[in-house]
Parts: structure tokens; sequence; C-alpha cells
């Protein structure tokens, strides 16, 4: 396949104009202008469309298995790809718990047979997310899990937080957090201040996820073992994150767009779709994190996509679950609202949405260097459209920016050379011509 006339930006090159892109099976095999078809080769004009790596997202859950009624490897995966991800990482709060070998194996090995995004298991720290006893993360490394994380609990005991540090440093392993001490946080639906109080609703401080952020990041510095941050939401984590930085400690952090761009406002009216761990903040800690963004504290922008069936979210706000479906939207937030905004270049965004993703995770993309796998979004600069979560190929329609009108949607994605979202929708696998 042959990509012509495309805006490539790729900041791994330091590539940001028009130019052609050679593919020749699941790799690119050579960049550069006019280059000259050949014979068999299938020619794309993709004229006044951008071209970037293929997204990366650390942070999804795909409710396989225990959960399909909200989520299923084939809808998750489908989702993926029209948001623009490629590759995304899983978390093991599944039923039964991502938490040993087969688990992760099935998790491969399905979404491989899917033939979508390339979807990566996290497993659980401790087994069955219960806090008590450390996984063979020795094993699941080698089985090929991407990172470790009780998501969604918070590992409270130091000690063994600090074993399984020790014991997967040897390993390399990349530890992520939910920072969020449940006993603080108490009953807490949103956050705790002015709108909580109007609404009647129990607040959960910041406090709740700050103090899990300094204790992790100086286990930390005790081990020396890598410490992701998830969803981080408070301008004081983001300052801890920032220091531990400048003393060169191994820490890292996400963003969500949903904490970037919504703030506790949008729970008036107990809107059940703005319900979140760790809830939405105030417009100070959004600019704070803009401000992260800028100066390269936060590492990834991630999307935490969590859809659920309709009736846990359509009932009393107490009762509703946490969660945004968010993975065919992110990537159109971010253009419209950061990029369009002037708030951030797309170089930077691709450095947040793939190119540092794919170092933490230790995986050769993230950029379009030949020789490596031909994992490529292609998205419309200029076009505007609604959101509207009934087109979704999530089952989660439990999205608050219905209605928005957003442009850079994607147009075409490529997973491993193969044209899997073709001109806005899904292509299945022996579909492609």
């Amino acid at each position: 396949m042959l990509l012509r006339n495309g805006h490539l930006v790729d900041p791994g090159q330091a590539i940001d104009g028009v130019t052609d892109i050679r593919i020749k099976g699941a790799t690119i095999a050579e960049l550069g202008p006019d280059l000259p078809a050949e014979a068999g080769e299938e020619v794309v004009d993709l004229e006044g469309l951008y071209v970037i790596p293929g997204l990366i997202d650390l942070h999804v859950h795909l409710r396989d298995p225990g959960d399909e009624d909200s989520e299923d490897l084939e809808s998750g995966s489908k989702a993926a790809i029209a948001g623009g991800f490629t590759t995304v990482v899983c978390m093991p709060n599944t039923k039964p718990v991502i938490d040993n070998v087969p688990m992760a194996t099935y998790i491969q090995e399905k979404s491989r047979r899917l033939g979508y995004a390339d979807v990566i298991p996290s497993a659980a720290i401790t087994k069955g997310e219960m806090g008590k006893e450390i996984t063979e993360i020795g094993m699941l490394k080698e089985a090929g899990v991407a990172a470790f994380t009780d998501d969604g609990k918070t590992v409270m005991d130091a000690g063994l937080l600090r074993n399984a540090m020790d014991y997967g440093k040897a390993y390399d392993a990349l530890f992520m957090e939910h920072c969020e001490d449940p006993c603080l946080r108490d009953r807490g639906v949103m956050n705790e201040g002015k709108v909580a109080t109007e609404l009647g609703l129990f607040g959960a401080p910041k406090e709740a996820e700050d103090v899990i952020i300094m204790r992790d990041i100086m286990l930390a510095e005790l081990t020396g073992a890598r410490m992701h941050i998830q969803h981080l939401s408070t301008a004081r984590g983001l300052d801890m994150v920032r220091q531990a930085k400048a003393k060169g400690l191994p820490i890292s952090c996400e963003v969500t767009p949903h904490h970037l761009l919504l703030t506790e406002e949008k729970v008036r009216g107990y809107n059940t779709f703005a319900k979140v761990a760790p809830p939405l903040r105030t417009a100070e800690d959004n600019a704070a994190l803009i401000a992260g963004l800028q100066d390269g504290t936060v590492d990834c922008i991630a999307t935490d996509h969590a859809p659920h069936a309709a009736e846990l979210k359509d009932c009393e706000f107490v009762r509703a679950r946490f969660g945004i479906s968010s993975i065919e939207v992110a990537f159109p937030l971010a253009w419209t609202h950061l990029v369009g905004s002037g708030q951030l270049s797309l170089s930077e965004l691709v450095r947040l949405m793939s190119a540092r993703p794919a170092d933490l995770l230790g995986l050769e993309r993230g950029s379009l260097i030949p020789g490596r796998v031909a994992d490529i979004l292609i998205f419309d600069p200029n076009t505007e459209k609604e959101v509207n979560p009934e087109s979704f190929y999530s089952k989660g329609k439990n999205c608050p920016y219905e209605g928005e009108t957003l442009s850079g949607w994607p147009v075409h994605v490529l997973r491993a050379g193969r044209l899997v979202y073709r001109n806005g929708a899904i292509v299945a696998p022996g579909e492609e011509a």
C-alpha cells in the first residue's frame, strides 16, 4: 500500500510535512516525497488529512470476562480502533481478575483472533485484587503482561506494595496505582466542595488522592521500581510528581480528557455520566494539569475508558457506577480543545498519546520509522461532527460529551499494515478490498 499526500507529524523523526508512506506487509517500508507506485500496490490519496502514529492507551476497561453486558473484547477493541487507538492496555478488574498466566493468555489470544486493536493485558499486583498476597509478577511479565495494578483499588498495605516493587524491579515491571485512600474518601461520590454541599452529596477530598501519590513516590524512591500514577487529577498531586521527576525518581503519570476538560460543575443535575473516580475537580486543577502537559510533567493522556450497561448509570447518583465511556472521542476532544486552542501542538499531542506510552511499555511503536510496525492514524483536521454515543462501537453509551461539536475525527486506521478502519467505519478481517 502507498499512502500519498498526507501531512505526516512524527516527533520521533522530527517530521512535520506532506510525505508519502510505503507499507509492505505489516511494516513501514519507506518514507519520502513523490514515491513511485509499485506494481500491484494500492494507492490511497490522503490530501488534506493528517497522518500520525497509531495512538496507545495505557488505561482501558474492557470488562471481558465477567461484565460483557457493559463491554467485551470485540466491542472494546473496535471502539479503540474507531478512536484511533491501535494499542490499548486493559485493566485487570474483570471477573475473574487477571492475576494469573491463563487469564493473561486469554486476553491476548482472543484479541489476536479478533484482529482489531492490539490488546495487552495488565495484571493485578495482588491476587484477586484483595490486597493480601502478591501475584507471580515474574511469570506474568514473561507471559506478556504490560504492567501491574489493582486498578480501582489502591494497594493500602505499604509493606506489601514495597515487597511487590522489590520483586518486580528485577523484571523492570511497571507498577500503576489508582491513588485514593478509601478511608479519606469514605462515602464521597464527587469532589468535596461547594457543589457537593449544594447538591447534598458526600464529597471526597483531594487529599484522599494526594496522600497516596506521596506515599507511592516514597516507595519508588525506596525500591527503585517504576511507579506510574493513574488518572492524576489534582494540582498538588501533579506538583509532587514534578518534584519527584526533578530528583530523578522513576515516576510517571497520566491524565484523562475528562480531568483536563470537565469540572465538578458537570455533576449538577445529578448527572451520573459525570461520576468518575477520582472525581472531576475544579477549573484550577484543570489549568494545573494542562500546564503539566506543556512542561512535560505529565507523560500521557489516557482515557480510563469505563463503559457501563445503561442500567448501571440510569439510577440514583449515589448508586450509579463510576466511569466514562470515552475512547472513541478522546482524540477529537484533545485535537479540538488542546491543539485547536493553541495550548498544545500536534507534535506534543502525538508524544502524549503515542510516543511516550510506547516508551513506558517498552514497545517499538509511537513513531513511523521505516522498519517499524505500520500502526497509523489518519484523521481529518477540519470536518466537524457532533458526539453521538448511540453510534459508538462501544457498548458503553455513558458519555458526558453528547451533542458537543468536535473536529479531528479518525478517517482511516491501519493496524500492522492492515486497514482496520476505512472512511469512518470498521473493516472486518478479510473485507479490506
